[in-house]
């Protein structure tokens, strides 16, 4: 994902954040919490969480966005 990309989800971070829940329900709100949006964390978190390759994840991401 581009860097203005990225700085848009960023930015509605608030209204994506339930998107993500219901899309990954292993994760927390203290995951989302920790993350505060930002991108490369919320994958990470979503990778150490669920075991999917970052790759799929980002793809995921980017279509919920």
């Amino acid at each position: 994902m581009n860097e203005a990309t990225k700085l848009k989800w960023e930015g509605r971070w608030d209204q994506l954040k339930g998107k993500v829940k219901e899309q990954w329900g292993d994760l927390t709100d203290d995951d989302l919490d920790v993350t505060e949006g930002n991108w490369d964390q919320m994958v990470g978190r979503i990778k150490e969480r669920t075991g999917q390759r970052a790759e799929d994840i980002e793809r995921d991401l980017d279509s919920l966005y």
